[in-house]
């Protein structure tokens, strides 16, 4: 175990200041997430390189598309959420039992991960699967030894991140790739048992613009859920308003699951009615993603609707671009590659 980083003592509790949640533990209980425990008067992650997820793969996986296409990544995550969605895909990881399954995880100091990434021609390291902020110093930790040894960062998140908390990893990670399940508190409560999803919005907009990270934007959506045009047109206006029409967005198909399982999976047309308006509020790149070989994967001008870059799910059948120019217009496409 190791100390937390981010709490504060109350009279009777300890209150953790390291997600939005900012939950109060009181004395040999766990916070919402299940790893972080206050142990006789402090507060203590349970997660401190504990390993559960292990593998490397390409970037278009978290998904992230303008981001060194093509390129691979050390990928890891650990134990326990602080959302626990009904219908969490890994499941498994984030409603665990923590400290009764640590024994399943293993161990994985930071130094380690740098050498895996290298071991594997990685050009960085990604923390996903589930809620990287709740692994934060060992993030922390590794995220600064990967600056030091020329290797890049990626956050695949929720956004439930505190300010206090992004803002002593801001300088080492280098990419934010956020879930913004839905638009409106409803949704947030009955999905992600948060009360105030506008937090999620303005701690991304801080890790762009005071951070500099590079930003997309994934939505999950769900039937009866998330599906309705109010919501998506708010998802893009925001986008387009708050992050720049430049900034991608994936609307994703829906794959029932665990308490959703009932559902059914996200109509085609759903997801192309999602892309059109995302398009008509003046978005530049709205990606389809979970239907590999639809044209909504690919990358396209913006300006003269050339074909930039041909993906089938994760694997990039041809790439165009010239650095980071369309051969044909000449019109740079925004990202890093």
């Amino acid at each position: 175990m190791k100390e937390a980083l981010l709490y504060e003592q109350l009279i009777d509790k300890l209150r953790c200041n390291l997600c939005q949640r900012r939950c109060e533990i009181s004395e040999g209980k766990v916070g919402f997430c299940k790893t972080r425990k206050n142990i006789n008067g402090k507060l203590y992650t349970l997660i401190y390189g504990k390993v559960a997820s292990l593998a490397v793969s390409p970037i278009e996986k978290k998904p992230l598309f303008h981001f060194y296409p093509g390129s691979n990544w050390l990928s890891l995550g650990t134990l326990g959420c602080n959302f626990r969605c009904p219908g969490c895909q890994n499941y498994d990881l984030s409603y665990a039992d923590v400290e009764k399954e640590l024994k399943t995880t293993q161990e994985l100091l930071p130094i380690e991960e740098i050498r895996l990434a290298k071991r594997y021609n990685c050009k960085g390291i990604s923390w996903t699967y589930n809620e990287p902020t709740i692994w934060f110093e060992y993030t922390l930790d590794s995220t600064r030894l990967a600056k030091e040894n020329n290797l890049l960062t990626n956050y695949v998140t929720n956004g439930s991140i505190t300010q206090e908390a992004l803002d002593l990893i801001g300088p080492y990670l280098d990419s934010f790739r956020v879930d913004v399940k839905g638009f409106n508190d409803e949704f947030y409560k009955k999905i992600c048992h948060l009360p105030d999803f506008r937090p999620v919005l303005e701690i991304t907009r801080r890790a762009k613009f005071k951070w500099d990270m590079h930003i997309e934007i994934v939505t999950n959506i769900i039937p009866g859920y998330s599906d309705d045009e109010e919501q998506l047109r708010g998802i893009a206006q925001w986008i387009k308003e708050e992050l720049g029409k430049e900034t991608p967005w994936h609307v994703t198909q829906f794959v029932p699951h665990l308490k959703l399982s009932n559902l059914t999976y996200t109509p085609i047309h759903t997801l192309e009615r999602a892309r059109e308006i995302g398009y008509g509020i003046g978005l530049e790149y709205v990606y389809i993603g979970n239907i590999p070989g639809h044209c909504g994967e690919n990358t396209y001008c913006p300006k003269c609707k050339d074909l930039l870059i041909e993906r089938n799910g994760f694997s990039i059948v041809k790439n165009n671009l010239n650095h980071d120019r369309c051969p044909q217009c000449s019109y740079q496409i925004s990202g890093r590659f």
